[in-house]
């Protein structure tokens, strides 16, 4: 089943789903890493950087074995070993649950096989090391053997997925109540403290290090931790209300289920029931904070929020199963009961879910979506563009890594078209503003931010294409930007 999901993914992996630009921006900043820094640009605390530092420990084999393919590419094949791991989880956390083996497996299959989990597993997100983390620390405060130190892991583990993506720590209720559950009661407060002592001394070292930069607190000249997270909590435009037609959250939710209903919906009903189940309570637990946190009115939701709810959706559903189908009374001449309804379960989620899945998941394997940027990262190899040590180009986050790897100049040279206007350290280099870019690859993730940035708004007025890759709203145009004088 591990070999079946990860085949899964891999097929068509860099042709399907069109790049977003937060792959790009994390597999720079895992370039940076490599290099030495902790971001590509000015480190602003947008995010913990342990996300993008486990990245690098895992993108650089790809981009050694397979040189010649986009970067993008080969950080989405450096995801797979994290949805491998993922997956295992999953099946440990369900025997620890007290599932029975081929339940556990089967909710390793749920979480294998879905079409959200197929695309998104696939892509560049810190999510995906968050959850990672999360299920590392529900199999230690699950750990049959009840000892201190695998408490103490599980503290550790979740600071480790906090500090990956922080907003999943609003599961850490899920933690405290797997933690009761799996302790014994006369040492529970030992466990209890040993997790809280794991935790909150594993996080620490964050503000700790912005402290030591003297970017803790904001202030004049500097970026702080404190003015970044007052950003993220109360400036952020949000997304509006999941229940109002024409939001971004009702068009997210709209896409989801779009492309797994079954498993969301299925998931979501058999979490609210396995309230009652208590051995299924902390994976059931997980799904009702995870929908409540996407739910609430106002509140800013990303396109790969889903990600954390997916190993939760898919317990609570084969768990739920398992308990309904082990109520069957088991008497004498009713032994077949059980595995008949077994064998029922499994044949109409096949039939319910089969065909949606088979279809969105061949879809991801076989479609190619993305040739337009293997065209514009190979004219970023091979144009005549003179100098490239002195050319200075603006690119999305996606071809950022891509430019540098084709000798363009970092940070300075190639141009990530966000710090145009927002970064000072760039602007600072820019005393003629859109006069001092020689070339824009003009990408959807571009074109979307041109009325937000004005010099980049500049280079569109002022800019000739060169060459065209693709047609329509999906297209790349490489503008050369002329000077009218």
């Amino acid at each position: 089943m591990l070999a079946v999901g990860i085949l899964v993914r891999a097929l068509g992996i860099g042709n399907f789903p069109f790049p977003n630009d937060d792959e790009g921006t994390y597999l720079a900043q895992a370039w940076a890493v490599r290099h030495g820094e902790l971001a590509h640009y000015t480190y602003w605390y947008d995010h913990p950087p342990l996300g993008w530092i486990q990245l690098a420990g895992v993108s650089w084999l790809p981009e050694w074995l397979l040189p010649d393919l986009p970067a993008y590419v080969q950080g989405r094949i450096a995801m797979l070993p994290v949805a491998a791991a993922a997956s295992v989880l999953v099946f440990v956390i369900g025997r620890r649950l007290g599932l029975a083996r081929p339940t556990a497996a089967a909710a390793m299959l749920l979480y294998a096989l879905s079409p959200l989990a197929v695309v998104l597993h696939r892509q560049i997100y810190l999510d995906n090391f968050a959850v990672l983390w999360v299920l590392a620390a529900l199999a230690f405060a699950l750990s049959p053997r009840r000892h201190l130190w695998h408490h103490v892991a599980a503290g550790v583990a979740f600071a480790l997925a906090v500090l990956s993506k922080e907003t999943i720590a609003v599961l850490l209720p899920v933690l405290v109540v797997a933690l009761w559950q799996g302790s014994h009661p006369s040492t529970r407060k030992f466990s209890l403290a040993g997790f809280g002592s794991g935790f909150v001394l594993t996080v620490l070292f964050y503000p700790l290090y912005a402290l030591l930069k003297g970017e803790l607190l904001p202030g004049a000249g500097h970026v702080s931790l404190l003015g970044t997270l007052k950003f993220q909590l109360g400036g952020r435009e949000g997304s509006g209300s999941a229940f109002q037609d024409g939001t971004d959250a009702h068009r997210l939710f709209t896409d989801w289920l779009d492309r797994d209903p079954y498993l969301l919906i299925g998931g979501a009903v058999a979490a609210l029931v396995a309230l009652a189940v208590r051995r299924l309570r902390p994976a059931a637990l997980a799904v009702l904070v995870l929908a409540l946190v996407a739910l609430r009115p106002g509140g800013y939701l990303p396109q790969m929020y889903i990600v954390q709810a997916l190993p939760f959706l898919a317990l609570t559903a084969a768990g739920l199963a398992e308990a309904l189908v082990t109520r069957l009374p088991r008497t004498t001449g009713r032994a077949w009961l059980r595995p008949a309804a077994a064998v029922a379960v499994l044949a109409a989620g096949a039939v319910l879910a089969g065909p949606h899945w088979y279809e969105h998941d061949r879809a991801a394997a076989t479609a190619d979506d993305n040739s337009v940027y293997r065209e514009a990262a190979r004219w970023l190899h091979d144009a005549e563009v003179g100098d490239r040590g002195e050319v200075r180009v603006v690119t999305d986050g996606v071809l950022w890594l891509d430019a540098v790897d084709a000798g363009h100049r970092p940070g300075t040279g190639v141009i990530w078209h966000y710090k145009l206007d927002q970064d000072p350290a760039v602007t600072a280099t820019l005393p003629h503003g859109w006069k001092d870019i020689d070339y824009v690859l003009s990408t959807p993730a571009l074109r979307g931010e041109r009325e937000h940035l004005p010099t980049l708004r500049d280079l569109f007025a002022h800019g000739t294409p060169v060459a065209t890759f693709g047609e329509g709203a999906g297209r790349i145009d490489v503008l050369r930007i002329r000077d009218d004088g």
